[in-house]
């Protein structure tokens, strides 16, 4: 890939979109090809499924994942005790271990079936943001079956279809040329869709960006949350008129009210929020109602307290999930590094799937107070701040924290003061609190946006122990 990659960026923009093409000829027919349909219609036939229903489905899909995992798969074989696999044989998911990421890095060969060798087999990776990226292998059959599930239930739902013209924002390197003065979108014929770059959105670019959807008869939009909020605030910034869209359906990163509000006036549209992982254990849309389902023929979800019993709704706790979609490469009670809570209302749209009320951030940036508070909701330091693009919050020692500001021509002391008082009221007064004024926050190699980052991690170990911090309330 990455001498494709290479060669790639030294072709001309022609050839670029060309090659790009080529590019979705080849997933077009994987992803929607035989089966296709046929998995669809069995996504929105469930949706009308009771709770009972729901029960039976899952718990009977359950077994069938547990009873592989535990006869055909290396590592479980290798690491369940024999009461691990004899429950497992059962069924009996809650009583066996939660699953860490590292072993997954380490050997993700370990985890694939070895009764079956799939003739086409493909591997995804993710962004690596907090160690070595994760290779997540599936069969054709299994990518075909995500992205039927994305078809009924999140363009479904959305009002929208990949048949649809849509752009599209993800970590793909589009324009290789960090200085391009433009285009900056590569264009897939095959299945009309615009790659937007992430990495030159700026002022300057902005109306390249709106005249794309325009050129191309952009329908929806689908990616990344944030590059797709930033997108909006500058299109209100500057009065620019986007094409009529049908709607917004984001991935990667949390929606919060702002990011939607600002959404929704630039594009004209609903936004959808879509909730999953590159491992594709986990499956989460929004409906019609503005409630996030969690598909239960996706994954068994849970989320726990620390000592591992299950939260109550409006309890937050870590989120584990066991894929059902996957039992080529099956993952059981994974740890994702999420915290959410349940809700425990019924829905208006009448369908009998559980709702999330919130996904409320990563484990690993979570903010630690110097007294040992967790907090996550940490969105609303720039709520309200017109003179804030982007905003960061950095933790860099229990008693330092540092804010990372994309400002307009018009931020100033004011603005610096307001931040201020903003993070001593969440940390308290005893935190120092540095607002730093950057061109642009730094993104991923994915080209994500991350919200709130931690620089803790043994150092803030160490550093709770010198300040009497305990133990526990870091791990």
């Amino acid at each position: 890939m990455k001498r494709l990659n290479t060669i790639y960026a030294r072709l001309p923009v022609w050839a670029q979109h060309g090659a790009i093409t080529a590019y979705g000829l080849y997933w077009n027919r994987l992803r929607f090809g035989a089966g296709f349909e046929d998995y669809v219609a069995g996504f929105k036939e469930r949706e009308q499924f009771s709770a009972e229903e729901w029960q039976g489905w899952q718990q009977e899909k359950l077994r069938d994942v547990l009873r592989i995992a535990a006869t055909r798969v290396p590592f479980y074989e290798r690491t369940w005790s024999e009461a691990e696999k004899r429950a497992a044989q059962a069924g009996r998911l809650s009583e066996l271990p939660l699953l860490e990421k590292d072993p997954l890095r380490r050997d993700p060969e370990s985890f694939l079936r070895r009764d079956i060798k799939p003739r086409q087999r493909l591997v995804s990776h993710t962004s690596g943001s907090t160690g070595t990226p994760i290779a997540s292998y599936r069969t054709a059959e299994e990518v075909r079956l995500s992205m039927a599930l994305r078809e009924a239930r999140m363009t479904g739902w959305a009002g929208v279809s990949f048949k649809m013209a849509r752009a599209t924002f993800s970590g793909r390197m589009v324009e290789p040329n960090p200085n391009s003065a433009g285009p900056y979108y590569r264009f897939n014929y095959v299945e009309r869709q615009a790659y937007l770059s992430p990495f030159h959105l700026r002022p300057d670019t902005v109306a390249s960006y709106v005249e794309a959807l325009a050129k191309h008869d952009v329908q929806w939009l689908h990616g990344y949350a944030v590059s797709y909020y930033l997108l909006a605030k500058l299109i209100l910034e500057q009065g620019l008129t986007v094409p009529p869209l049908r709607a917004v359906c984001t991935t990667s990163e949390k929606v919060t009210p702002e990011m939607r509000s600002v959404m929704e006036r630039a594009y004209g549209c609903r936004v959808h929020e879509e909730y999953s992982t590159v491992e594709n254990v986990l499956f989460a849309s929004e409906c019609e109602s503005g409630r996030l389902h969690v598909s239960p023929d996706a994954a068994v979800v849970e989320i726990l307290r620390e000592d591992g019993s299950p939260c109550e709704a409006d309890e937050p706790g870590e989120v584990v999930a066991t894929g059902l979609m996957r039992d080529y490469q099956p993952l059981i009670r994974y740890r994702l590094g999420d915290v959410a809570a349940w809700d425990g209302r019924e829905c208006a749209c009448g369908r009998k799937m559980p709702v999330l009320k919130e996904v409320l951030g990563r484990i690993e940036d979570v903010v630690i107070a110097p007294d040992g508070r967790r907090m996550v909701r940490f969105h609303g330091i720039f709520a309200e701040q017109p003179n804030v693009r982007e905003g960061q919050i950095v933790q860099e020692a229990l008693n330092r924290i540092r804010v990372r500001v994309a400002p307009t021509k018009d931020f100033g002391a004011a603005d610096v003061h307001d931040i201020e008082k903003r993070m001593q009221a969440r940390l308290g007064s005893q935190v120092e609190i540095i607002v730093e004024s950057v061109e642009r926050i730094p993104r991923t190699a994915a080209g994500k946006f991350q919200a709130v980052v931690s620089l803790l991690h043994d150092a803030g170990v160490k550093e709770a122990e010198r300040t009497g911090v305990a133990d526990s309330q870091l791990n």
